[in-house]
């Protein structure tokens, strides 16, 4: 290994957005289903739609963010040099309990399909597998994690085409053609308007990934051009797949109970299309989950480097790459480490207490292009007044939203992690009289 703090460029627009809806997982919309449903009471759609509305203008500021900062740290990199040092770790810290505990959750999602497939097997034997193997391709290099999600990909969209066809097929089946346009999956069984925003805030973990491929600003070629067309791009793309796949397998099972409610996509894969498609199903929800976990475990690990590099973080494991491979694979064998925390955690918790983290950066990098914005004016320099002020207020206003209707148990760990991170930051700081330790970047105007 060395100290070496320069990471290769290889990724263009195409590998971006693969690795961006990679890290969505747009069969994850399935895979938590019945979680989204069951909260929705039914009205999953709305949830998405809700969900994809204040995305686009997150996705809007990490654009512009991106552009004016094109360094590896993603929303501890934007704040840090937008707002404060000692702010941006306090973020950096938050979004860990995204980007260091979102493949613990992926990994868990995989392997309780898995065992429900295989109720021979313990789940833990699964999870295992999935983090050996997405951390060996991980050290070994983003190119050829690259190469691995592109294959991956092209299976996972085709299983959804399958699954949504066989959807339609079903519904004109039982109740004719006509049974395809309905209000249901957007009004739900006698959903309230409380249910469909508390089911928002749970469905935006499928969004998790348009502002994962920030961390990768360092190994894209023309980051300030890219990156933004990129963000946007991955919200949109996926948004569309979110609300369509969940219309029409609304439309096959009306409402939100189940017998399970976190393998009902598995159920309802069986009653469309008989055991063949069901293995196919859970074939591909596991390769959605492998592709998902290794663009995860890539983005956690470069947020931990730049934190690592910066010295926030203990630079000898975080802050240095592989000699040969040019990874940062210290961060990368500590977020396969922290995986393990999955054998102990069901789906519904793991995936609303990463939310928060994923929030207070939604948040702040929204606030940030506000705070950039009038210090530009102050400095005499123009402003676009949709796009430093309006869309970030909005996707702030939205955000902070979102975040309340998190549950009690995801609110409190939440909390204490913060907590703990004021206390680190406390110490970095001299009790927050001086700036934490940063690498210095060069900043690009937006």
């Amino acid at each position: 290994m060395t100290d070496t703090t320069h990471l290769n460029r290889t990724l263009g627009l195409r590998s971006l957005v693969l690795f961006g809806l990679a890290y969505l997982t747009p069969m994850i919309v399935l895979g938590i289903f019945g979680v989204i449903a069951s909260a929705s009471a039914g009205a999953s759609a709305s949830a998405y739609l809700i969900a994809l509305i204040a995305m686009l203008f997150t996705a809007a500021s990490y654009g512009r963010l991106a552009a004016r900062f094109p360094v590896a740290g993603s929303a501890y990199t934007y704040v840090g040099r937008s707002i404060d040092g000692r702010a941006g770790f306090l973020v950096g810290w938050a979004v860990l309990l995204d980007y260091l505990f979102l493949p613990m959750v992926i990994w868990l999602i995989g392997a309780s399909y898995l065992s429900t497939a295989v109720p021979g097997v313990p789940s833990w034997v699964w999870i295992i597998a999935f983090i050996l193997i997405t951390t060996a391709l991980n050290i070994i290099g983003i190119k050829v994690a690259d190469r691995v999600n592109f294959v991956l990909m092209a299976f996972q969209f085709l299983v959804i085409a399958i699954f949504v066809v066989l959807s339609i097929a079903s519904v004109v089946g039982a109740d004719g053609a006509d049974a395809l346009v309905s209000a249901s999956p957007f009004v739900g069984e006698n959903a309230q308007f409380s249910n469909v925003i508390a089911a928002a805030a749970v469905a935006a973990y499928s969004f998790l990934g348009f502002d994962a491929v920030t961390t990768l600003t360092e190994e894209t070629k023309n980051p300030q051009k890219v990156m933004p067309r990129a963000i946007l791009l991955i919200a949109l793309i996926g948004g569309g797949i979110f609300i369509v796949v969940t219309y029409f397998t609304q439309l096959v099972h009306p409402g939100g109970t189940f017998t399970d409610e976190s393998s009902a996509a598995f159920e309802i894969a069986q009653t469309i299309g008989g055991n063949v498609f069901s293995a196919i199903f859970v074939a591909g929800l596991i390769i959605a989950q492998f592709t998902s976990g290794l663009a995860a475990q890539a983005s956690g690990s470069r947020l931990l480097y730049a934190m690592g590099r910066d010295g926030v973080l203990p630079k000898r494991i975080f802050g240095v790459l592989h000699r040969g491979f040019q990874t940062p694979w210290g961060s990368i064998v500590v977020v396969g480490v922290v995986g393990l925390i999955a054998m102990f955690l069901d789906v519904a918790t793991s995936t609303s207490f990463v939310n928060f983290g994923a929030f207070i950066a939604f948040a702040m990098v929204n606030i940030s292009v506000i705070v950039l914005a009038v210090k530009a004016r102050r400095e005499g320099k123009r402003v676009n007044v949709l796009l430093d002020y309006v869309a970030p207020s909005i996707g702030a206003i939205v955000i902070i939203g979102l975040l309340t209707q998190l549950d009690s148990n995801a609110l409190i760990i939440g909390a204490v992690w913060l907590v703990i991170g004021i206390v680190i930051l406390a110490s970095l700081t001299g009790g927050f009289r001086r700036q934490p330790p940063q690498v210095e970047g060069e900043a690009f105007s937006g």
